[in-house]
């Protein structure tokens, strides 16, 4: 059955005009209470939305429509250039609104030919660069919290961070001081320029100087944000995130100077309430005349709305804050007042308002009052904080190199389980807390679990006497995620999470405990969360990819790419005594060595993205400050071939993940007795 694309617009119309008198009805019903109402419109609430739904399937197309003609495209463009390239595509079937399909269809086709032009090198360039000679362009989809993320990466040669740099300074768009302030991530961003381009010559593929930022403003115009990550020599990754419609979204109602805007909830992150009377709650600071709010780990530019759109009103400390994430970049909304969430039907700009960036649209609310729809893209670039890199750097910590270092301070999440004494994790380890009803807790044979997440998630309870609760009684729980692993960690009560400087005293040798310390006033017991985990299984110590490592004595310095086992080891081996630092990967180290800073001995992780253990170990030997330093590797793969490439490759010891016992052995034996020649 044919059926008119008119047609099923003037559907999709009608259904906004009944969800907003949908929305109007609700609204009368809960300012009169007339229970009377109460059930039809709660049925006529199911209905509107299974109707809503069913019409914006009509609308919804796979993205591979959009994909169809690309294969053709890259085969001319591997010809037309001679190169070898291959194309794959994944998620073809995830579908979205077509008027966004339609919308996409010409920035995707021109990133990838990017792809193809600048990315990938010739056959000859990538044979001595070691890869293989086919070159390779992925394309991903995949839903996502209500958007859609779409992905096209190559394996080429990267973005050149160095003639971006000089083309930045060439077009006045940043002097060198202040390029030598930003993240390298944030120069990158500049290809997005108006007619930037670091093309030497025009072709007819590409490099014409006009195409990035047109595919940025066209992906921010339908509310959407693009990122990217390059690394030189290995590729770039281009990430869009997209609503899946435009017609019908989800927004937070809130005021601002006396007035009240929709903020679209794709780009909020949390809402903070601040200045509250209660001791340690978050508070509005000044750095010179800016504001920022610091939210545990890291220091967030705020942007006052109401002084953004000149609204009357008078400055206060107190009120919300809403937390965006723009792309790459975090910072907050200061807000008068928080309503409720709404969907509302997206109604275009009138055109004398459209020179407004803050604006992406407007709507009618429940009450029959229209209201502006707010555009965190335009916010962020009206404030100036869209490119800001002082935040980033924050947030990162200095330490763009270095990740964790053992004697700072570091994000920890009290609690209390089994006695009044509280206890702490660090909160990098903790994937979520949840607050689970006892009637979802079960028995599979002795241990206690909970469906989680389409899996059966183990419960650890950490008192020894703990019974599960019953009925609708909430029962406190810390989840642990690591792949596809997950432990839930049942403790009596959550208490605080603070920054501190955590100064382990040595434990009596109680299992599941590392030691002591004294946080906010308080003797506080630290938790051995490998002890924990232990408990619900020993694969988490035999992965299929790297994870943990440790220190030594004196000063160590840890190589690990996951986040999560350098939360895990390094409190573990600062309570033995040594000054732990961890960073992420074999060239974050290299760094350090270029930059003579000291280390007694090196653990490396063997199997890391980029440069691998055995690699790391090479170059270690072949000279500089640390030729001479004991390097102990880590590996799930502890077979007398593995330990043999591993001496081969400059190791002096080899130890199996997560052995934590042989791990303090071997550093003990490697600090005790200097490095054989």
């Amino acid at each position: 059955m044919r059926v008119s694309v008119d047609v099923l617009e003037d559907l999709m119309t009608l259904v906004s005009e009944l969800v907003l008198t949908r929305n109007q009805l609700l609204q009368l019903a809960r300012a009169s209470q007339a229970s009377a109402f109460t059930v039809p419109l709660q049925r006529l609430s199911h209905i509107t939305s299974d109707l809503q739904e069913g019409v914006m399937k009509t609308r919804m197309q796979p993205i591979g429509n959009a994909w169809a003609k690309l294969p053709r495209l890259v085969r001319d463009l591997a010809h037309e250039l001679g190169k070898k390239i291959e194309l794959e595509m994944r998620g073809a079937q995830t579908e979205l609104d077509r008027q966004v399909l339609e919308l996409i269809r010409d920035p995707l086709t021109h990133m990838v030919r990017n792809s193809g032009d600048h990315g990938l090198e010739k056959p000859a360039e990538r044979r001595a660069a070691g890869k293989p000679e086919t070159g390779r362009i992925l394309l991903n989809a995949y839903h996502e919290g209500g958007h859609i993320i779409i992905e096209i990466g190559d394996d080429g040669r990267g973005l050149p961070i160095d003639k971006i740099r000089a083309k930045v300074i060439a077009n006045g768009l940043a002097t060198e001081a202040e390029l030598a302030q930003m993240h390298e991530r944030d120069i990158l961003r500049f290809i997005f320029a108006p007619g930037f381009s670091t093309a030497q010559q025009v072709t007819s593929v590409s490099g014409r100087g006009v195409g990035m930022d047109v595919v940025k403003t066209n992906i921010e115009k339908i509310g959407g944000t693009v990122e990217l990550v390059s690394r030189e020599g290995r590729g770039t990754t281009f990430t869009i995130k997209i609503p899946l419609t435009l017609a019908i979204a989800s927004a937070l109602i809130v005021e601002s100077g006396g007035e009240r805007f929709a903020l679209p909830q794709i780009g909020v992150v949390e809402l903070v309430r601040v200045g509250g009377t209660q001791e340690g709650a978050p508070r509005i600071e000044r750095i010179k005349e800016s504001a920022v709010l610091r939210l545990r780990d890291r220091l967030l530019p705020l942007v006052s709305l109401a002084g953004l759109l000149r609204l009357r009103h008078e400055e206060t400390d107190e009120g919300f804050v809403a937390v965006m994430q723009v792309g790459g970049q975090a910072f907050g909304i200061i807000l008068d007042r928080v309503f409720d969430t709404e969907e509302i039907v997206v109604k275009p700009v009138a055109p004398i308002l459209r020179h407004v960036t803050m604006f992406s649209g407007n709507t009618i609310l429940g009450d029959g009052s229209v209201i502006m729809i707010l555009d965190p893209n335009g916010i962020a670039r009206a404030a100036g904080v869209g490119s800001d890199t002082a935040t980033e750097e924050t947030q990162r910590g200095a330490a763009a190199v270095v990740g964790h270092r053992s004697n700072m301070s570091s994000s920890l999440l009290l609690f209390r389980a089994g006695d009044q004494t509280p206890k702490a994790v660090p909160l990098g380890l903790v994937a979520r807390l949840e607050d689970i009803p006892g009637e979802r807790i079960e028995m599979s044979g002795a241990v206690p679990v909970v469906q989680y997440r389409g899996a059966l998630m183990p419960l650890i309870p950490i008192s020894a006497g703990w019974m599960p609760p019953e009925g609708e009684t909430r029962q406190p729980v810390l989840v642990f995620t690591e792949n596809n692993r997950a432990m839930g960690l049942v403790v009596d009560e959550i208490l605080d999470v603070l920054e501190a400087k955590l100064e382990i005293q040595a434990g009596s040798g109680r299992p599941g405990f590392i030691g002591s310390a004294v946080i906010a006033g308080k003797v506080t017991e630290v938790i051995d969360t490998a002890f924990w985990l232990a408990q619900a299984g020993e694969d988490w110590f035999r992965p299929t990819r790297p994870t943990q490592a440790g220190g030594p004595r004196a000063r160590l310095l840890l190589v690990e790419d996951s986040t999560f086992f350098r939360h895990l080891v390094v409190p573990a081996l600062s309570a033995e005594g040594y000054e732990v630092t961890a960073v992420d990967g074999a060239a974050a180290a290299l760094k350090l060595r270029d930059e003579n800073v000291p280390f007694d001995a090196i653990i490396s992780d063997i199997e890391m993205p980029g440069m691998d253990g055995l690699a790391f170990a090479r170059t270690l030997r072949a000279g500089g400050a640390w030729s001479d330093a004991p390097v102990i590797a880590l590996s799930a793969r502890a077979e007398p071939a593995d330990v043999a490439r591993g001496r081969d490759a400059g190791f002096t010891d080899y130890v199996a993940k997560y052995d934590r016992d042989a791990l303090l052995q071997s550093l003990r034996d490697c600090l005790a007795a200097p490095l054989a020649a």
